[in-house]
């Protein structure tokens, strides 16, 4: 007898919901928070700018309109896929611990409960790198600021940010993630080239004696590198590669070079975009084979709010500042983000 054809397509449709296999989603982000001070002035410091008697007039009234548009960025990076706020959050250029907490301690972010895991460095400018985490998807079971020891042509230390390495489980699972702002191009790309070459061997360095303990370490570098994918810190130092087929274990992965060969940026400067914020991993993050979370894709975020509306500057990324006058805007710097993803058994 046959069946009926109505009996027959919901039989189909609920085995296929019964082989059907479920999983879960995390999102790693990065963002350059572009000069995220309070509004005191630390003697320790070069922050006098950013204060209410500074060049910059930085108010209160400006510093929290910052915290919130900052945190509303933050709460829908990747939200397209994820449907919820990033579950580790790289961040730079933030003065301190306090402007950390009244980020997360924000409405926009506060239902998240955000843990935060932050060193003060060195550095001239008196900005740091930080990461946030939420405290239901991941627990932090070491960290480490690596300091970079640089020197300029007369000898004399060169002060920069330290690299955090963070050791954690991520729903029960190891996973490593490092945050890194390294130095810029003041005084030009090539003159500042053996700068973020130095910050290159650091960060190989650092991933090396992880992997020396465990070969198959899942590792993931994040951050405002000041290079392109392309730039010899990243093919001839940190060799990461662009496809991600036929990786041995020691090889890194690099998604965001196809990106930029595809001309997408996170900044731009006199008509040229740069790929300078990026995420690359170890190639135990994309080998199927291996259990748990997985690579699953990488974008850059984007929405229309956070891009320059009108000028000769529209497109790019809408900053706090920009010519020396306060517009109110986000960033110089767009987001990014990787989504991991597991299969998980349904109940």
């Amino acid at each position: 007898m046959r069946l009926p054809f109505v009996l027959f397509l919901l039989l189909h449709i609920n085995l296929l919901a019964q082989n059907s296999d479920s999983y879960q989603i995390r999102t790693v982000a990065f963002y350059n928070l572009e000069n995220l001070f309070d509004t005191k002035n630390d003697s320790l410091i070069y922050d006098d700018d950013r204060t209410p008697d500074g060049k910059d007039n930085w108010t209160k009234e400006r510093y929290l309109q910052k915290i919130e548009n900052m945190s509303r960025v933050i709460s829908e990076i990747g939200s397209t896929d994820n449907k919820t706020a990033p579950d580790i959050i790289g961040v730079c250029e933030v003065e301190n611990l306090n402007v950390l907490e009244d980020l997360i301690q924000h409405t926009n972010l506060a239902t998240y409960n955000y843990g935060i895991i932050h060193f003060d460095s060195p550095d001239e400018r008196g900005i740091d790198v930080a990461l946030l985490y939420k405290k239901s998807a991941f627990v932090p079971v070491n960290f480490n600021s690596h300091r970079l020891l640089l020197f300029n042509l007369d000898g004399k230390r060169d002060y920069t940010r330290d690299q955090l390495i963070v050791e954690g489980l991520l729903d029960n699972e190891k996973i490593y993630f490092m945050v890194n702002h390294w130095p810029s191009r003041s005084g030009g790309e090539a003159r500042s080239r053996p700068f973020r070459l130095e910050a290159a061997k650091l960060n190989k360095r650092i991933i090396d004696s992880v992997q020396k303990l465990d070969t198959y370490a899942k590792i993931i570098s994040m951050g405002d590198f000041n290079d392109d994918p392309i730039d010899p810190s990243f093919k001839k130092i940190l060799q990461v590669k662009k496809h991600y087929k036929n990786l041995d274990s020691t090889n890194l992965y690099g998604p965001m070079e196809k990106l930029y060969r595809k001309g997408r940026g996170s900044l731009a400067y006199r008509d040229k975009w740069n790929l300078f914020d990026q995420l690359y991993m170890t190639s135990s993050l994309t080998d199927k084979a291996i259990q748990g979370y997985n690579y699953w894709k990488v974008g850059i975020f984007t929405p229309e709010y956070l891009m320059d509306p009108k000028g000769k500057y529209k497109g790019y990324p809408l900053r706090t500042y920009a010519g020396g006058s306060y517009i109110g805007g986000y960033s110089d710097h767009f987001p990014v983000y990787l989504h991991l993803i597991k299969k998980v058994q349904k109940l």
